[in-house]
């Protein structure tokens, strides 16, 4: 019974951790006899945990200590082979017993949306699918991980059936940070991703249930289909469940009422016939089986196909289903590997070739560098001869505009002395010009200065004759004044008096003809002095 063993080890594993509490990894034979008791009891077989006291010597066993004790104590005693519905009783009566070991730790949770039965349905489902892996920091310890690409595939059926969208981009982020999921995160991601917003707790429970039986119990299809009766010939409509091992039907679609049961043989033929009718042929007799259209039909001959092709493995269909996509997966990884290492042995030739390019990048580069030293060289002889070429043409040409200026050097010089001594002769006559002009100078500025000094007493004199002037006019206007009061006191005396010496005062006042012109002279003296 070494599949029914391998199929219940991930449960087992799971209550075995439930029963550990004080050395991780290491449980007490005293919690192991009742598991152990458990077990053999629901195997038909009673005593096996007796065992146990005498199996090893230490009071404590590791789980692979146990799985020993189990394969060659407990389960060695069941036969070799059991038809595949005995093998799934068994594996579901154990796995309820581990169930009832580790419940209380999956359901003491707040705020959960599952119930209890659909924890444990998701439980089964965990165990089926997951991997029993080693942990890398405890040796005695494992860990029951399913990998993300399972989760993410139970999910998006999961929020399908109940309507919601499932996001593929968050899912593969959160795949990404959390690695491979244990039953908790896994229930939390179920939870949080699928079933957003539902709150019919009823649809959750259906489309757990179908989930559970797709994975757990091996449902292939399930559908309404008619069936031929054996006694009466007439075609009746039934709730047809699909396994590899059998097609049971029944009266509704709640599965509560089982009419029956066909067998599904390795050897089972299907054929379709005419009215959208399959007829399944089983080494008892043939069943004419109805379906509702043609699509319908083909996709029930794809199903029944499947489970006769499985009938016969021990291992269950979603088991061998889920061992393939391991295999794959671990295809993919060893491919990965494999083009790891063919990346890096074209990394490190890429290395060497680029060394390699670097060495005769560099030989070539000095070769390039020698070359072009060469070439500098050439290139310099090249220009001197050059320049040698030049320098001889130009010395000839030189000595030829040499002669050419030399002849005209004397040219010009004998031109130069001749100019000399006409600059000569010019500054004589201008030194004799400049003379006479000094001497013209030097008189002028004498008469200029006797100018001044004439035109200074000639202001003096004005000056003078001013004063005078003012002094005459002055003693004129007292002498008036003193006519005035004369003549007043004269025309006091006599009228007669006063007129005759009136024109006498008038006569002797009156200022001669002699004087009048001196003064005009003095006058016009002056203007004309101010003038010059």
């Amino acid at each position: 019974m070494a599949v029914l063993l391998e199929n219940i080890t991930n449960c087992v594993w799971l209550a075995f951790a439930a029963l550990h509490q004080e050395t991780p990894g290491f449980v007490n034979k005293s919690k192991l006899k009742v598991l152990t008791a458990n077990i053999g009891t629901l195997l038909d077989l009673y005593g096996v945990e007796k065992g146990l006291e005498h199996f090893r010597s230490t009071q404590t066993l590791n789980f692979n200590q146990f799985k020993y004790y189990l394969q060659n104590e407990v389960f060695a005693s069941l036969p070799n082979k059991a038809p595949p519905s005995e093998l799934q009783r068994y594996e579901n009566k154990i796995a309820e017993v581990c169930w009832l070991v580790c419940r209380k730790k999956y359901l003491c949770r707040k705020n959960g949306i599952f119930n209890d039965d659909g924890i444990f349905k998701i439980f089964r489902i965990f165990c089926v699918l997951a991997e029993l892996a080693a942990d890398t920091h405890n040796e005695n310890f494992y860990q029951v991980l399913l990998h993300p690409s399972e989760v993410f595939q139970i999910a998006q059926t999961l929020a399908n059936s109940l309507g919601c969208t499932f996001d593929d981009d968050d899912f593969t982020s959160l795949s990404v940070s959390m690695g491979s999921f244990r039953l908790t995160p896994f229930i939390a991601v179920l939870e949080s991703r699928c079933l957003d917003g539902v709150k019919d707790h009823v649809a959750i429970n259906e489309a757990v249930t179908d989930l559970y039986q797709t994975i757990v119990e091996d449902v292939i299809k399930k559908g309404f289909m008619t069936k031929k009766g054996y006694i009466f010939p007439t075609m009746r409509e039934y709730w047809f469940v699909l396994t590899p091992t059998e097609l049971t039907y029944y009266k509704t679609r709640s599965e509560k009422e089982k009419c029956g049961v066909l067998p599904i043989e390795p050897n089972s033929k299907l054929a379709a016939k005419a009215g959208f009718k399959i007829s399944l042929q089983t080494s008892d007799r043939i069943y004419e089986l109805g379906t509702s259209d043609h699509m319908t039909r083909l996709q029930w001959i794809s199903s029944l196909q499947i489970a006769a092709d499985h009938s016969g493995n021990p291992l269950s269909y979603q088991r061998q289903l889920a061992a393939k996509r391991r295999q794959q997966r671990q295809g993919r990884i060893q491919e990965m590997i494999r083009a790891r290492a063919q990346l890096q042995k074209e990394r490190t030739a890429r290395v060497a070739a680029e060394g390699q390019a670097k060495e005769l990048e560099a030989v070539v580069r000095a070769d390039v560098m020698k070359l072009s030293e060469l070439e500098q060289v050439k290139g310099k002889l090249e220009k001197l001869l050059e320049e040698e070429t030049q320098a001889k043409r130009d010395e000839e040409i030189v000595r030829a505009l040499q002669a050419r200026v030399l002849a005209e050097e004397w040219e010009k010089r004998e031109e130069l002395e001749r100019l000399q001594e006409e600059q000569k002769q010019l500054l004589e006559e201008e030194r004799g010009k400049r003379k006479e002009y000094e001497e013209l100078q030097i008189y002028k500025e004498k008469e200029l200065m006797s100018a001044k000094s004439r035109l200074i007493q000639l202001e003096k004199e004005r000056e003078a004759l001013d004063e005078q002037l003012k002094l005459a006019t002055e003693k004129a206007r007292r002498s008036e004044d003193k006519k005035e009061l004369l003549e007043a006191k004269l025309l006091q005396v006599s009228p007669q008096f006063r007129d005759n010496d009136r024109v006498r005062r008038a006569h002797s006042f009156m200022p001669s003809t002699k004087e009048k012109p001196i003064v005009l002279e003095v006058r016009s003296a002056t203007l004309r002095k101010k003038d010059k």
